[in-house]
């Protein structure tokens, strides 16, 4: 069990950083060769080296769609230019388990796929779905990751996956142009001055608060944040493994909380119905462009891509960061990250996963914008740009001591599939936050169903 004294330090971390990106700093479009050295860990400058694969065609999968897609896809086109192999990329979208769980029953699995939650992992590798890495990977991975990545990645004491992204989710990001008509000049840091800031911006004419709730993996962001803060790490994971019950007290607590945001129409943009039509990549647009932007979203990190790609407001100036409320004594600190895992044991699978182990490229991947890595490699100067690093600085200052999404932790079933489980929950909550305890009863109902299975 990590300590809540250790917890606590990796929040004052984030807000920390934070901070100094509240300072202005400006988005590097051009990419960040001719910024001044940040701190660097230390990793192999050596090319990595990989087989030649001339002529082999290769598939990958992940959940990847939009500008997010098209920077992964620069990681890939690196791998080709080194091993003469063709990549296909596939994307699963929201429904990652059901996707490749069809392709490898029916007998045409990719060779590589990305799983961003550790539940469909260990359920893909209790039937034998998932094998385990070679040992170029394993070398790539004891060298750029730390022991807590690399445990996310194992399952009954066999190294199955690789994080090569990962996720700070404990953000909120807004529109400075709002906040100046609203006559608000600081951030809130807690959950009370963020509900009296988002009624203030509401007054001044803004739609407070942009939710994508059409995508139900951003409610139980939501929910964690909330919950992670209030309750504690201790609690955090005794329901994460489903060791105490949905019907607990402690989940009472967060959904009334949340309530306080989501029973409030004119706090949300497009009021709860509207949000719940709002796709993610929809909820950060309409926050930095349109005649009336929201004021503020919330999710993870990389909320920069999005901003970099579908509109033309800049980081730093336009667009600011600021860490999740307080809810209860600290900010919460949520990650989150995909993992890949190879689906056919063989000789270009194992290549390909050992690239997306090193440091070559992560680095080729951070310097895309909007995407941060784990590998502990990484020169941090490759990143996009300043807000980015220093997120990303922070989580690595965090070491091993973080809250991995709790959603992604559960079976698929109840964490990871789109109209059912949480995902399809906290959306009915949304669509009515007043009936708390039925919506602990049904949650614990779906939870029960699915850790049993």
């Amino acid at each position: 069990m990590r300590t809540t004294l250790r917890t606590r330090r990796a929040a004052l971390a984030i807000v920390a950083v934070s901070a100094l990106a509240l300072s202005g700093c400006g988005d590097d479009k051009d990419g960040a060769e001719d910024k001044p050295s940040a701190s660097k860990t230390t990793g192999d400058s050596a090319t990595l080296e990989l087989p030649k694969l001339d002529g082999q065609t290769l598939e990958i999968s992940g959940p990847w769609t939009g500008p997010e897609e098209e920077n992964f896809r620069k990681v890939i086109d690196e791998f080709e230019k080194r091993t003469g192999a063709k990549v296909n990329y596939l994307s699963t979208g929201d429904n990652t388990a059901t996707v490749l769980g069809t392709k490898i029953e029916g007998g045409d699995p990719p060779n590589v796929g990305f799983l961003p939650q550790v539940g469909v992992l260990h359920q893909f590798a209790d039937k034998g779905w998932v094998k385990p890495l070679g040992a170029e990977a394993q070398a790539q991975l004891d060298k750029n990751f730390s022991a807590g990545w690399k445990d996310l990645g194992a399952y009954k004491d066999q190294q199955y996956g690789v994080y090569a992204k990962a996720a700070n989710k404990s953000l909120v990001w807004y529109n400075t142009a709002a906040f100046e008509s609203a006559g608000l000049t600081d951030p809130p840091k807690d959950w009370k001055g963020f509900i009296e800031a988002a009624q203030t911006l509401s007054d001044a004419g803004s739609p407070a608060v942009s939710i994508g709730g059409q995508d139900g993996w951003t409610l139980t962001d939501w929910f964690e944040n909330v919950y992670l803060s209030q309750a504690g790490p201790e609690k955090y994971d005794q329901l994460a493994k489903h060791e105490i019950k949905w019907t607990d007290p402690s989940v009472k607590d967060a959904l009334t909380t949340l309530a306080e945001l989501w029973g409030k129409d004119e706090l949300i943009a497009g009021g709860a119905a509207g949000a719940l039509r709002t796709e993610f990549p929809k909820s950060v647009t309409q926050t930095f462009s349109g005649e009336t932007p929201a004021a503020m979203v919330y999710e993870g990190d990389f909320v920069a891509a999005n901003i970099n790609a579908d509109t033309k407001a800049k980081l730093g100036t336009d667009a600011k960061v600021f860490p999740f409320p307080a809810v209860g004594a600290d900010s919460p600190v949520v990650s989150g990250g995909d993992v890949a895992v190879v689906l056919k044991d063989d000789k270009a699978s194992q290549a390909l996963i050992t690239w997306l182990a090193s440091k070559d490229s992560a680095e080729l991947w951070v310097n895309q914008g909007g995407v941060i890595s784990p590998n502990k490699s990484v020169d941090m100067a490759k990143y996009k740009d300043d807000i980015t690093r220093d997120i990303a600085q922070a989580l690595l200052d965090a070491g091993d001591d973080f809250r991995f999404d709790m959603s992604d932790q559960a079976p698929a079933a109840f964490g990871g599939t789109k109209g059912q489980g949480e995902w399809k929950a906290l959306q009915d909550f949304l669509k009515n936050p007043d009936d708390v305890a039925g919506m602990q009863q049904q949650l614990e109902s779906a939870a029960a169903k699915a850790y049993k299975s």
